[in-house]
């Protein structure tokens, strides 16, 4: 196995090729068939012609929250928070984007009328993140204040302010618990009624939890990507879905992931042997995987952990001709982008 070097994951993309808007229909998307060679373009809608009676669908059933908030220092300064976590007593885990940081015990003033008190850093004095409990005169928890006053919170490369059109496509149809600061984006081409033809032809379907986080946009920094330190992120295979992925292996289906989320999940508790906690895991070219068979994911970022984690799952020279390919036949990419269907590598 060579040793790969972040520059060994870049590519050159046309701007226009990021995707601003969702497609006119959710299973409307492109789909790129990485399992054929040649690899051949298809749309969305045909992913259940490529499976089989028996397979084992699993999917990400984490809910995007409306986690960006805005508000102002008491010198007037204007800051944003994202909000990463929810703990206990009103109290949240948050970026922040401010021109100075306010010490701590600093009361926030947030439009919609609540505040946040700056408690300290997260998780420790070194953290990168910020610990504030939230207060509304009206006792509204959390969950309801990011309802009421929050925004969609959009990857930075999607370039016009959050809409309504956001609110719900930058949300799976199937989408359970609030937890998400970015959708699991391969589950967003799947709608009800794909959803009924795939039951229709046996294919199966169970679901786990990963509460994606705002570190999935963050940039790898160092070449030797050995040193790069994953974001923490937490994680939930329930008993059934355990259950599901055994039953489908011992009757011959395939465990099919949908989204690099759900593969980080499988791993992690292929990895850990814990079902559910908080997970770091790092795949990169070399990782040898545990559960899953077929993968449905979108197109990465250049440089980005996914990438390097599509490469481990299906090869890094395949990877690599499939978005040479996705370019030339100009596909749309990232979050709103089109999808492709790979299969791990012998």
């Amino acid at each position: 196995m060579r040793a790969f070097t972040l520059s060994d994951f870049d590519f050159d993309l046309p701007p226009e090729l990021v995707a601003q808007h969702p497609a006119a229909e959710r299973s409307a998307s492109r789909l790129l068939d990485g399992t054929m060679e040649p690899p051949a373009d298809r749309i969305f809608k045909a992913l259940p012609s490529l499976l089989r009676a028996g397979d084992l669908l699993v999917f990400n059933d984490t809910r995007v929250v409306k986690a960006r908030l805005f508000g102002e220092k008491p010198t007037g300064g204007k800051l944003e928070l994202l909000v990463e976590r929810l703990l206990q007593d009103h109290e949240v885990v948050a970026h922040m984007k401010v021109s100075k940081k306010p010490p701590v015990g600093t009361v926030l003033a947030m439009a919609g009328g609540f505040q946040a008190t700056l408690l300290g850093r997260w998780p420790d004095e070194q953290g990168a993140l910020f610990r504030l409990r939230f207060d509304s005169p009206t006792g509204e928890d959390p969950y309801a204040l990011m309802a009421r006053c929050g925004h969609v919170p959009l990857p930075p490369y999607i370039e016009h302010a959050d809409s309504q059109e956001d609110e719900r496509r930058y949300q799976t149809v199937f989408a359970r618990v609030p937890g998400a600061v970015a959708a699991p984006t391969a589950a967003l081409h799947f709608d009800e009624a794909l959803l009924a033809e795939l039951e229709a032809r046996g294919v199966q379907r169970a679901s786990v939890t990963l509460h994606v986080g705002a570190g999935t946009f963050q940039p790898v920094k160092t070449e030797n990507i050995a040193e790069h330190q994953m974001h923490a992120e937490r994680y939930e295979v329930p008993e059934a879905t355990r259950r599901a992925i055994a039953e489908a292996k011992a009757r011959g289906g395939r465990i099919v992931a949908v989204g690099t989320t759900t593969v980080r999940t499988l791993e992690s508790w292929a990895k850990s042997g814990e079902a559910s906690g908080d997970t770091r895991i790092f795949i990169t070219p070399g990782f040898t995987f545990a559960h899953v068979d077929l993968l449905v994911t979108n197109f990465h970022l250049p440089k980005s952990t996914l990438m390097m984690l599509v490469s481990a799952f299906a090869g890094y020279e395949r990877v690599m001709a499939l978005y040479a390919h996705a370019i030339r036949e100009r596909y749309r990419f990232f979050s709103y982008g089109d999808a492709m269907l790979l299969a791990r590598a012998k």
